[in-house]
């Protein structure tokens, strides 16, 4: 890197820090940009330099537009309104990228869209507006939103709410009611909605995880996408895969430009066709802030292809395309998706090809490019990761490596089906079929590595561990030239690394000695298990995926389960269940709630072996050193919470159970919300316990004198990281602290452990 040209680079560094203050909403942290700026201006005047007056200008520029787009954001009418709660009647223009979950159907009633806000009637007034927003819908409103087509512009009532940190949306709205239709799509729209639904249709008759990922992989369409494929990918490093990325526009505009080629196209007007490939990718992506992340990253790498010091040419180009996005779209300053853009795009830039040179002394040169370019990704993105997930993927390089080769045919293939599927859907099912079998063989490879019990390595997200990943990641970056041209020592270290992955990782000191109660890290769901004996676990509930609760209990060396009770059916509950086919399973007990369907053949299948027993009020099983007795079982009554839908009902029909376990007690109720828990309130001493499963994930449909009533003296929440549900509520949480519990959650701690001290109080351990 030597003689690289930074200058760029430091404009876009600049831009970045700058909008991200301007961005925060900190009046203060405006102040301090300006006084830099102006310090900036006195010494470029005195040092005469050309580039620290360009980086006060910068910072300057940013600031201002940062700043101007916060003030919209946190003044007028649509702010106050927000800021209040208020309930109002909107006209909306509908997005593309609406997702239900889950996919195959209605029944958890939860969609989530983008939309433009056209007009705003509250409280007698109106008020037009171009503001993007965020809508969601609960229940069977659900269902009736997520049938609306692409650029439809609807009639609603909703309640407002505050967006999201760093989202472009200017307010979060909830939906009261089915939309109703006030304009057809316009033509635009219409073309891209057939387009993105042609690829849904051509689709349709590939195996279930290929129907889902091809729509991904292609135009970032992950409305078929389950909860458990996605964990898969997480745990596995695929997950960027399913994601529109710029990798996907290199893909495309290789292609692109291969076919004008050979057509004869050349000069400018190969030129044209790509800036109108680039301008289709864009439309066909929905035109989302992160498709423009993406396009902005693609032609950084796309632009650096073919020139000599592709990574000073290409920090270059970084530099400018960093200081285009944030001006563009300011809140991108503080998206964490960004962050992982540049940080990757950056290692691609700087190592990808040296190490692929170092590599190719003694590998084929595709073999080289292939393993060098994932290495140079994951290391300069993991302190990153780390923050966010708590983890290091050490099957992330080994499953990009495999999988690597099967997305450029899935990709290109999955685009010609795209723009045949609406004049000629036959011919495009036969073109989707060969991207539907590579796609099929992509989520082969992740559910292969996401099964290996070392696939992900448990690491602190505290701010030491990030700086301590930071410094490794540096270290291992230094040494990577060193180490990639000595086959020896690199065979050696694939050697090690084979055998870590063979083995399930622990943090150190985890499971800590004498555990009583074990809350797993399994994502959106619940997953708890009670220790029973040396070896011994029972387990309530099992999480959405088998592999995370099969990871989980290896790591608490739990070998045989002679109790297993599942709370409810739905998928965050059950989903896992296949990880106990191949561990001694004694006894299974379900509610007399058989539905959904599915999940309850699903759950035969795995259970088959077992002896399988209903619940009802005061049944108790005593398993080793647990004891669990069933406080109350509901039935599904029949009636339905207005706008709910379904699975409040089975949400509300969920077991609750009572768990006494190496001195302490336990309370667990599922997903049980509101009407549930008043009702479970009701029981008294039953539910005052020591530790408490917070309902439904920590859910803003909490009954407060339930939760008052357990007085626990450590609260756990199961959830998922960044989940769409909005889990945990602010709400709920405030509610849990005031009974004066320690609160533990597995989106910031992962697993979490309590035990009896010897001295009586609790001891509460976690993962990181």
């Amino acid at each position: 890197m030597g003689g690289a040209d930074l200058r760029a680079v430091a404009l876009g560094a600049t831009a970045w820090l700058s909008t991200g203050l301007a961005v925060a909403g900190d009046p203060r942290l405006l102040v301090l940009v300006a006084a830099a700026a102006a310090s900036a201006v006195l010494v470029a005047w005195w040092r005469h330099s050309w580039l620290i007056a360009s980086l006060a200008v910068v910072a300057a520029v940013c600031a201002l537009v940062g700043g101007a787009r916060t003030a919209v954001i946190r003044s007028g009418p649509l702010a106050e309104l927000t800021a209040q709660a208020a309930t109002a009647e909107v006209v909306l223009r509908v997005g593309g990228d609406g997702r239900l979950w889950p996919p195959e159907g209605h029944r958890s009633g939860l969609w989530i869209g983008s939309a433009v806000l056209i007009r705003l009637d509250a409280r007698g007034d109106s008020w037009g507006s171009g503001a993007p927003v965020r809508v969601v819908a609960t229940g069977d409103v659900a269902g009736a939103w997520a049938l609306v087509p692409q650029g439809t512009v609807v009639r609603a009532t909703v309640r407002l709410g505050e967006p999201e940190a760093g989202s472009a949306a200017f307010a979060e709205l909830r939906a009261r009611e089915p939309p109703a239709q006030v304009a057809a799509p316009d033509a635009p729209s219409a073309v891209v909605g057939a387009l993105r639904g042609g690829l849904v249709a051509a689709s349709a008759t590939l195996p279930p995880d290929a129907r889902a990922l091809l729509p991904a992989l292609v135009v970032g369409d992950t409305q078929g996408v389950s909860a458990d494929l996605q964990d898969v990918f997480r745990l596995s490093g695929l997950l960027h895969l399913m994601a529109v990325s710029g990798a996907n526009l290199v893909l495309i505009l290789g292609f692109l430009r291969a076919t004008a080629v050979t057509l004869g196209v050349r000069g400018g007007w190969l030129t044209g066709v790509l800036v109108a490939g680039v301008a289709g990718f864009v439309a066909l992506c929905l035109g989302e802030p992160s498709v423009v992340r993406a396009a902005a990253m693609g032609l950084v790498g796309l632009a650096a292809v073919g020139r000599a010091g592709r990574g000073r040419h290409g920090l270059r180009f970084l530099g400018v395309a960093v200081l285009a996005v944030v001006l563009i779209e300011p809140p991108m300053a503080l998206s964490v998706g960004f962050a992982l853009s540049v940080a990757a795009t950056s290692g691609l830039l700087c190592w990808a090809g040296s190490w692929a040179d170092r590599l190719a002394r003694w590998m084929p040169r595709w073999c080289a490019e292939a393993l060098a370019v994932p290495l140079a990704a994951q290391i300069a993105t993991q302190p990153i990761v780390v923050a966010l997930s708590g983890q290091v993927s050490v099957v992330s390089v080994l499953a990009n490596l495999v999988a690597g080769p099967l997305v450029g045919p899935a990709t290109v293939l999955g685009l010609v089906a795209t723009l045949l599927a609406p004049v000629a859907l036959p011919l495009a099912v036969l073109v989707a079929w060969p991207a539907g079998l590579c796609a099929q063989a992509i989520a082969w490879v992740g559910h292969a590595a996401a099964s290996l019990p070392g696939a992900a390595l448990p690491w602190p997200a505290t701010p030491a561990a990030v700086v301590v990943a930071v410094l490794a990641s540096a270290v291992m970056a230094v040494l990577a030239p060193v180490v990639l041209g000595r086959p020896l020592l690199c065979l050696g270290l694939a050697a090690g690394l084979f055998v870590a992955l063979l083995r399930t990782p622990s943090p150190p000191g985890w499971p800590p000695r004498a555990w009583a109660v074990a809350s797993c890290d399994v994502g959106q769901g619940d997953a708890t298990v009670l220790a029973a004996g040396p070896g011994q676990g029972v387990v309530i509930d099992t999480g959405p995926e088998p592999a995370l609760l099969t990871r989980c209990l290896r790591q608490l060396g739990v070998t045989s389960v002679p109790l297993v009770v599942l709370t409810h059916l739905h998928a965050d509950h059950v989903g896992g269940v296949e990880a106990l086919e191949r561990t001694p399973v004694g006894l299974a007990v379900t509610s007399a709630v058989r539905t959904p369907t599915d999940a309850d053949a699903r759950v035969n299948r795995a259970m088959a072996g077992a002896h399988r027993v209903i619940a009802e009020p005061g049944m108790a099983w005593q398993a080793g050193g647990v004891r669990i007795e069933v406080l109350a079982a509901p039935r599904l009554t029949g009636e339905r919470i207005p706008g709910e839908g379904e699975s409040s009902a089975e949400n509300d029909a969920s077991l609750l159970l009572r768990a006494d376990v190496g001195g302490l007690s336990v309370l667990i109720a599922g997903d049980a919300e509101e009407a549930a828990q008043a009702s479970h309130a009701r029981l008294g001493a039953a539910i005052d316990v020591d530790v408490l499963v917070v309902p439904h994930h920590g859910s803003g449909r909490h009954d407060p004198t339930f939760i008052a009533a357990t007085t626990p003296v450590v609260a756990l929440v199961s959830v998922g990281a960044d989940n769409g549900y909005g889990h945990p509520s602010a709400k709920t949480m405030r509610t849990v602290a005031a009974t004066g519990a320690r609160v533990a959650r597995t989106d910031e701690n992962g697993a979490i452990a309590v035990a009896r001290a010897p001295d009586g109080g609790l001891v509460v351990t976690m993962t990181r």
